[in-house]
């Protein structure tokens, strides 16, 4: 008998197939794509295109806030998830012809450890984070790090965690609630059982990303300027800078 859960690699199965759901379950998911786009349309302009390394690209939603933040911006998409990568592919197309676009199919730990040291403008994500385990985070972090270039930045729209546990608690109650009147009345049942167990995975003590923990983390990485902004519940936008060597 096989020891893989059904729930293993989820987003490959329904949730990666109905991923759009989520910008009807989750409008702050949406929201935050749109935030880490604008933060990095806001970074000062060089003479060469940035470069931006994308952690986790799903269907492509942040990607395109991403490539559409500043002309001819340079993006290296990252996901191993291929159910989603292959619908961003399919959406984003126009940008691999054009040469501002690259998908890779690595994990993100492999995908950074094979960059060089300070080569990367920019590193942003949404929403990937949060689903690593804690030890491979935080591995993940002290290579986000070596590839920035000095001064780069790291721009992550993500789930971090409410230092106190009961807001906390009370913020995913209402997550899950949000959830039923939301799939419910579309007869949606399959696609709420994957997400509940899915946001089970993303609470366990090996997985949820505490913002204070979070936060500590990229002050030990070596990063400077770590901001916290834009939160809502139990969403916020993090960003933090490598200092000048």
């Amino acid at each position: 008998m096989s020891n893989t859960s059904p729930y293993d690699a989820m987003f490959s199965s329904i949730i990666g197939q109905d991923y759009e759901m989520l910008q009807l379950i989750s409008p702050a998911a949406t929201e935050m794509s749109r935030l880490v786009g604008n933060t990095v349309s806001a970074y000062p302009n060089t003479d060469e295109p940035l470069q931006v390394v994308e952690l986790g690209s799903g269907t492509g939603i942040t990607t395109l806030a991403l490539l559409t933040a500043q002309d001819g911006i340079q993006v290296f998409s990252v996901d191993n998830e291929p159910t989603m990568q292959k619908q961003a592919k399919q959406q984003l197309q126009q940008w691999v012809d054009q040469g501002q676009l690259t998908f890779c199919s690595d994990d993100a730990l492999t995908a950074l450890q094979q960059l060089a040291s300070d080569s990367v403008d920019i590193i942003a994500s949404a929403y990937t984070l949060h689903n690593f385990l804690n030890s491979y985070r935080e591995q993940v972090i002290k290579e986000i790090f070596r590839v920035l270039k000095p001064n780069g930045q790291f721009i992550n729209g993500d789930r971090y965690g409410l230092n106190d546990i009961s807001n906390h608690t009370r913020a995913v109650q209402e997550e899950v609630s949000h959830y039923f009147k939301v799939l419910v009345p579309l007869n949606r049942i399959d696609l709420l059982e994957q997400w509940i167990v899915h946001l089970f995975n993303d609470e366990s003590e090996n997985h949820v990303m505490r913002e204070a923990v979070a936060l500590q983390q990229l002050q030990d990485s070596g990063f400077s300027a770590i901001t916290v902004s834009h939160r809502s519940a139990i969403n916020a936008l993090v960003t933090a800078k490598k200092p000048i060597k």
